[in-house]
Formats: structure tokens, sequence, C-alpha cells
């Protein structure tokens, strides 16, 4: 019996990446499938589809900077009242930056790590 070592290759699908950072957009239709959806994107094709996984960090770094900033306007806007700079934040970078990011995926660029915390 004969062994073939197969490697994976990886195929190019920039469809795939651009619907990936454009399911961000499911946080403000579900408020949290923002993360789950993606992040179950990312597990199940990062082995098979070219730059998936660095698109995946991107965008699971991104959801989790957004909800850190998210909690912590909630003491910010109790306390000094400065939170609700944080809630527009979120609320503006959250819904441009995944349409921003599904474009560049679309072309084959690198995604925009704009305001975002490296935490995988």
């Amino acid at each position: 019996m004969e062994l073939i070592n197969q490697k994976s290759v990886q195929r190019t699908d920039n469809q795939l990446l651009a619907l990936t950072h454009a399911a961000q957009l499911l946080t403000y239709i579900t408020g949290f499938g923002g993360l789950l959806v993606p992040l179950m994107i990312w597990l199940t094709s990062k082995d098979n589809v070219a730059g998936m996984d660095e698109h995946g960090r991107s965008i699971v770094n991104f959801q989790l900077t957004l909800i850190l900033i998210f909690v912590i306007s909630f003491p910010a806007l109790l306390l000094f009242g400065l939170g609700i700079l944080g809630f527009i934040f979120v609320g503006v970078v959250g819904f441009i930056l995944p349409i921003v990011n599904a474009i560049r995926a679309a072309n084959g660029e690198a995604p925009s790590h704009f305001a975002t915390i490296k935490f995988i």
C-alpha cells in the first residue's frame, strides 16, 4: 500500500472573503451574528481559502475590539457622560469598516486594521 502525501491546495475565493466581512453587519440585525457567523466561516475555511486566515483574524480582532469599547462605554456614560462618544464610534466604525474591508477583500487586498486591538 502506497501512501500519497497530498498537500492541501488553497483556492482563491475573494467572494467568500467579502461575504465574511459583510457578515459582520448581522450585528445590526440580530445583535450577535456579527461575531459568530464570520467566526464560523473563518474556522471552517481557513485552511482551504487563500487569505482567509488573515481576514478571519482581522474580523475577530475587530469585533472583539468593538465589544470591548461598547462595554467600556457603559461606565464611561454613567460616570463622565463621555460614553456616548464610544457608542457613536462603535456604531459608525462598526458599520463602515466591514463594508470597506469587504470591498478590499473582493479586490484581493489585505484588510484594514483601523482601530483594532490585536487579540489573536
